[in-house]
């Protein structure tokens, strides 16, 4: 018998073997993937936008072209302290999430100086059903996305926290913003961010596969003025899931990728 023929036929014997004691031809890893934007229009989100109801657009901030979602401001004579937020619609909570993203073009006129370059990705964010209509943003842990100056160095995929605090390193963090140790990307390339959130645990922010920021116990902060509106029957503040929604925060950003995998408990 031919050598190959001897392996399927010890194959077909260990066949029964693997199926009864469970064993299962691995899956495909890309089968695990949700992908959230699917590259034709923005099935499955939701705009808010400052001093707007949920829902309404406007000025087609948010719009795919040539198979990007992209944050546009041509139709704004300023921007106003318009902050945008795209609410998916679903909610999470032990996950992997990708982004692609890339800064381009120039700031709206009337943007804040800090929100040049600047975007991010809301975790575990309030139901949008919640929002005000006039709120800047969500209650949620923020993933910022910076993009480099052209000058000096200006990290991304920072921490910041709209309504809620963080522990790292065993302490309390009540500071708004914490800085990654990620390098700074100038100009207008790609930039991979991948958040790793398991629930109430510990959350991991990665940039082009290095991990730049880590902390646990993400939690609503009683000195917000949400704190009571937010806090379930429960009394627990610490945060398990909650939405995602990208910004737009007044410069001209695209994404071309938005996946998602479930992680176990």
């Amino acid at each position: 018998m031919k050598r190959i023929d001897l392996l399927r036929a010890g194959w077909i014997l260990l066949l029964p073997l693997m199926l009864a004691i469970g064993c299962q031809a691995p899956k495909s890893a890309e089968h695990d993937w949700i992908q959230l934007f699917n590259g034709k229009d923005l099935e499955g989100w939701t705009p808010k936008i400052r001093g707007f109801e949920a829902g309404d657009n406007f000025a087609n901030t948010f719009r795919v072209e040539d198979g990007l979602l992209k944050v546009r401001y041509d139709g704004y004579d300023t921007f106003g302290d318009r902050f945008a937020h795209l609410f998916y619609k679903d909610t999470f909570s032990h996950y992997l999430l990708r982004i692609e993203y890339r800064f381009v073009g120039e700031q709206c006129p009337g943007g804040p100086a800090w929100a040049l370059r600047n975007s991010g990705v809301m975790i575990h964010g309030q139901p949008l059903a919640t929002m005000e209509k006039d709120q800047d943003f969500p209650v949620s842990i923020e993933v910022q996305f910076l993009g480099g100056d052209g000058t000096g160095e200006r990290p991304t995929c920072n921490l910041c926290t709209p309504g809620t605090n963080v522990v790292m390193n065993g302490q309390l963090i009540l500071d708004h913003c914490s800085s990654s140790s990620s390098k700074t990307y100038h100009g207008e390339e790609w930039v991979t961010a991948e958040v790793e959130v398991h629930g109430s645990g510990i959350i991991r922010h990665i940039v082009n596969g290095d991990t730049v920021i880590v902390y646990e116990q993400p939690q609503l902060d009683d000195r917000d003025p949400s704190f009571t509106k937010l806090l379930p029957a429960t009394g627990d503040k610490l945060l398990r899931s909650g939405t995602l929604s990208l910004q737009g925060e007044s410069h001209p950003i695209d994404f071309r990728k938005v996946e998602l995998k479930v992680l176990e408990d």
